[in-house]
Protein backbone atom coordinates (compact mmCIF):
# COMPACT_ATOMS: atom_id res chain seq x y z
CA UNK A 1 0.00 0.00 0.00
CA UNK A 2 2.67 2.23 0.78
CA UNK A 3 4.10 1.98 -2.60
CA UNK A 4 1.12 3.27 -4.36
CA UNK A 5 0.47 6.60 -1.82
CA UNK A 6 3.75 7.19 -2.16
CA UNK A 7 3.70 7.38 -6.20
CA UNK A 8 0.46 8.69 -6.42
CA UNK A 9 1.74 11.56 -4.05
CA UNK A 10 4.53 11.66 -6.91
CA UNK A 11 1.87 12.17 -9.73
CA UNK A 12 0.18 14.70 -8.33
CA UNK A 13 3.49 16.60 -7.17
CA UNK A 14 4.05 16.40 -11.26
CA UNK A 15 0.30 17.49 -11.87
CA UNK A 16 1.02 21.14 -9.31
CA UNK A 17 4.19 21.47 -11.41
CA UNK A 18 1.92 22.16 -14.35
CA UNK A 19 0.05 24.70 -11.86
CA UNK A 20 3.53 26.48 -11.37
CA UNK A 21 4.22 26.66 -15.23
CA UNK A 22 0.83 28.24 -15.82
CA UNK A 23 1.16 30.75 -13.07
CA UNK A 24 4.36 31.83 -14.12
CA UNK A 25 3.68 32.02 -17.78
CA UNK A 26 0.68 33.97 -16.83
CA UNK A 27 2.08 36.74 -14.98
CA UNK A 28 4.96 36.74 -18.06
CA UNK A 29 2.69 36.82 -21.08
CA UNK A 30 -0.51 39.18 -22.28
CA UNK A 31 -4.11 38.00 -22.24
CA UNK A 32 -3.59 37.19 -26.24
CA UNK A 33 -2.17 33.83 -24.94
CA UNK A 34 -4.72 30.97 -24.22
CA UNK A 35 -2.65 29.12 -21.26
CA UNK A 36 -5.93 27.50 -20.64
CA UNK A 37 -5.33 24.26 -21.67
CA UNK A 38 -2.14 23.65 -19.42
CA UNK A 39 -4.89 23.73 -16.93
CA UNK A 40 -7.19 21.48 -18.87
CA UNK A 41 -3.97 18.99 -18.84
CA UNK A 42 -3.90 19.64 -15.08
CA UNK A 43 -7.31 18.24 -14.53
CA UNK A 44 -6.66 15.55 -16.66
CA UNK A 45 -3.77 14.11 -15.15
CA UNK A 46 -4.65 14.77 -11.74
CA UNK A 47 -7.49 12.48 -12.44
CA UNK A 48 -5.27 10.03 -13.85
CA UNK A 49 -3.03 9.96 -11.09
CA UNK A 50 -6.38 8.80 -8.89
CA UNK A 51 -7.33 6.62 -11.02
CA UNK A 52 -3.86 5.03 -11.42
CA UNK A 53 -3.96 4.98 -7.46
CA UNK A 54 -6.98 2.71 -6.93
CA UNK A 55 -5.95 0.41 -9.51
CA UNK A 56 -2.88 0.01 -7.35
CA UNK A 57 -4.34 -0.18 -4.36
CA UNK A 58 -6.44 -2.15 -5.59
CA UNK A 59 -3.88 -4.86 -6.98
CA UNK A 60 -1.50 -4.49 -3.99
CA UNK A 61 -4.32 -5.23 -1.64
CA UNK A 62 -5.54 -8.12 -3.44
CA UNK A 63 -2.01 -9.79 -3.67
CA UNK A 64 -2.06 -9.29 0.57
CA UNK A 65 -5.24 -11.21 0.49
CA UNK A 66 -3.73 -13.99 -1.28
CA UNK A 67 -0.68 -13.80 1.26
CA UNK A 68 -3.31 -13.73 3.90
CA UNK A 69 -2.25 -10.64 5.16
CA UNK A 70 -5.24 -8.84 4.43
CA UNK A 71 -8.38 -10.39 5.38
CA UNK A 72 -10.50 -11.42 2.53
CA UNK A 73 -13.74 -9.94 1.09
CA UNK A 74 -16.66 -11.07 -0.23
CA UNK A 75 -15.50 -9.30 -4.09
CA UNK A 76 -12.22 -10.59 -3.80
CA UNK A 77 -14.04 -14.32 -3.49
CA UNK A 78 -15.95 -13.48 -7.20
CA UNK A 79 -13.21 -12.19 -8.61
CA UNK A 80 -13.26 -14.25 -12.06
CA UNK A 81 -9.54 -15.47 -13.06
CA UNK A 82 -8.74 -17.85 -16.14
CA UNK A 83 -8.58 -21.58 -16.09
CA UNK A 84 -4.69 -21.06 -17.02
CA UNK A 85 -4.23 -19.17 -14.19
CA UNK A 86 -5.73 -21.73 -11.73
CA UNK A 87 -3.23 -24.47 -13.29
CA UNK A 88 -0.37 -21.93 -12.04
CA UNK A 89 -1.62 -21.33 -9.06
CA UNK A 90 -2.40 -25.40 -8.46
CA UNK A 91 1.16 -25.96 -9.62
CA UNK A 92 3.39 -23.01 -7.82
CA UNK A 93 1.08 -21.94 -5.04
CA UNK A 94 3.63 -19.73 -3.73
CA UNK A 95 4.27 -17.27 -6.59
CA UNK A 96 1.78 -15.08 -7.32
CA UNK A 97 2.67 -13.81 -10.84
CA UNK A 98 -0.66 -15.40 -12.16
CA UNK A 99 -2.52 -13.30 -9.50
CA UNK A 100 -0.85 -10.08 -10.55
CA UNK A 101 -1.51 -10.80 -14.32
CA UNK A 102 -5.37 -11.34 -13.91
CA UNK A 103 -5.73 -8.14 -12.37
CA UNK A 104 -4.34 -6.02 -14.58
CA UNK A 105 -6.02 -7.71 -17.35
CA UNK A 106 -9.48 -7.94 -15.95
CA UNK A 107 -9.21 -4.20 -14.93
CA UNK A 108 -6.52 -2.84 -17.67
CA UNK A 109 -9.97 -1.82 -19.30
CA UNK A 110 -11.65 0.03 -16.29
CA UNK A 111 -11.52 3.26 -15.10
CA UNK A 112 -11.90 4.04 -11.60
CA UNK A 113 -12.81 7.81 -11.61
CA UNK A 114 -16.26 7.74 -10.58
CA UNK A 115 -17.19 7.11 -6.97
CA UNK A 116 -19.04 4.24 -7.97
CA UNK A 117 -16.15 2.84 -9.78
CA UNK A 118 -13.52 3.86 -7.12
CA UNK A 119 -15.97 1.82 -4.45
CA UNK A 120 -16.50 -1.13 -6.96
CA UNK A 121 -12.45 -1.29 -6.58
CA UNK A 122 -11.78 -1.10 -3.05
CA UNK A 123 -14.73 -3.76 -2.09
CA UNK A 124 -12.31 -6.15 -3.66
CA UNK A 125 -10.05 -5.51 -0.55
CA UNK A 126 -12.19 -4.06 2.23
CA UNK A 127 -15.34 -4.03 3.21
CA UNK A 128 -16.07 -0.60 4.84
CA UNK A 129 -18.64 1.46 3.38
CA UNK A 130 -16.47 3.91 1.30
CA UNK A 131 -17.53 6.94 0.82
CA UNK A 132 -19.43 7.22 4.60
CA UNK A 133 -15.92 6.50 5.97
CA UNK A 134 -13.97 9.00 3.42
CA UNK A 135 -16.72 11.74 3.74
CA UNK A 136 -16.45 11.08 7.95
CA UNK A 137 -12.64 11.40 7.58
CA UNK A 138 -13.37 14.81 4.99
CA UNK A 139 -15.73 16.25 7.42
CA UNK A 140 -18.55 16.48 4.73
CA UNK A 141 -21.79 14.27 3.57
CA UNK A 142 -21.09 11.20 1.76
CA UNK A 143 -23.57 12.18 -1.04
CA UNK A 144 -21.42 15.59 -1.72
CA UNK A 145 -18.29 13.50 -1.92
CA UNK A 146 -19.32 11.46 -4.14
CA UNK A 147 -20.78 14.03 -5.98
CA UNK A 148 -18.06 15.94 -6.29
CA UNK A 149 -15.56 13.34 -7.59
CA UNK A 150 -18.14 12.62 -10.15
CA UNK A 151 -18.10 16.29 -10.80
CA UNK A 152 -14.19 16.51 -11.58
CA UNK A 153 -14.39 12.91 -13.48
CA UNK A 154 -17.23 14.61 -15.94
CA UNK A 155 -14.83 17.26 -16.09
CA UNK A 156 -12.05 15.79 -17.25
CA UNK A 157 -14.32 13.54 -19.92
CA UNK A 158 -15.68 16.62 -21.19
CA UNK A 159 -11.87 17.70 -21.67
CA UNK A 160 -10.68 14.33 -22.91
CA UNK A 161 -13.81 13.12 -25.28
CA UNK A 162 -15.26 16.13 -26.04
CA UNK A 163 -12.22 18.70 -26.26
CA UNK A 164 -13.61 20.76 -23.79
CA UNK A 165 -16.38 21.92 -26.38
CA UNK A 166 -19.31 23.78 -24.86
CA UNK A 167 -22.37 22.54 -27.29
CA UNK A 168 -24.04 26.23 -26.99
CA UNK A 169 -22.40 28.45 -28.36
CA UNK A 170 -21.25 26.75 -30.59
CA UNK A 171 -17.06 26.57 -31.15
CA UNK A 172 -16.75 27.81 -27.28
CA UNK A 173 -15.08 25.84 -24.75
CA UNK A 174 -16.05 25.89 -21.44
CA UNK A 175 -14.81 27.94 -18.82
CA UNK A 176 -11.47 27.33 -16.72
CA UNK A 177 -9.57 29.06 -13.97
CA UNK A 178 -6.60 28.10 -11.82
CA UNK A 179 -8.84 28.20 -8.75
CA UNK A 180 -11.59 25.36 -9.97
CA UNK A 181 -8.07 23.08 -11.06
CA UNK A 182 -6.52 23.92 -7.52
CA UNK A 183 -9.78 22.44 -5.99
CA UNK A 184 -10.27 19.79 -7.77
CA UNK A 185 -6.52 18.67 -7.20
CA UNK A 186 -7.09 19.40 -3.58
CA UNK A 187 -9.91 17.26 -3.42
CA UNK A 188 -8.75 14.60 -5.29
CA UNK A 189 -5.78 14.34 -3.00
CA UNK A 190 -7.92 14.63 0.31
CA UNK A 191 -9.45 11.82 -1.11
CA UNK A 192 -6.43 9.43 -2.05
CA UNK A 193 -4.98 10.16 1.64
CA UNK A 194 -7.99 9.20 3.10
CA UNK A 195 -8.30 5.79 1.33
CA UNK A 196 -4.85 5.42 2.23
CA UNK A 197 -5.84 5.78 5.63
CA UNK A 198 -8.91 3.87 5.90
CA UNK A 199 -7.23 0.65 4.37
CA UNK A 200 -4.30 0.88 6.42
CA UNK A 201 -5.45 1.71 10.06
Amino acid sequence: MQAAIDQFRVNIARVRNLGVIHNTLNVQTTAAIDLSDILRSEMVMAVSALDFYIHEIARLGMLEIYHETRPETSAFLRFQISLESVRQAVSNPMNDDWLEHEIRERHSWRSFQQADHIADAIRLISDISLWEQVSNHLGMPAQDAKEQVNLIADRRNKIVHEADMDPTPYDTRWTIDAALVDDAINFIEQIAEAIYDLLTT
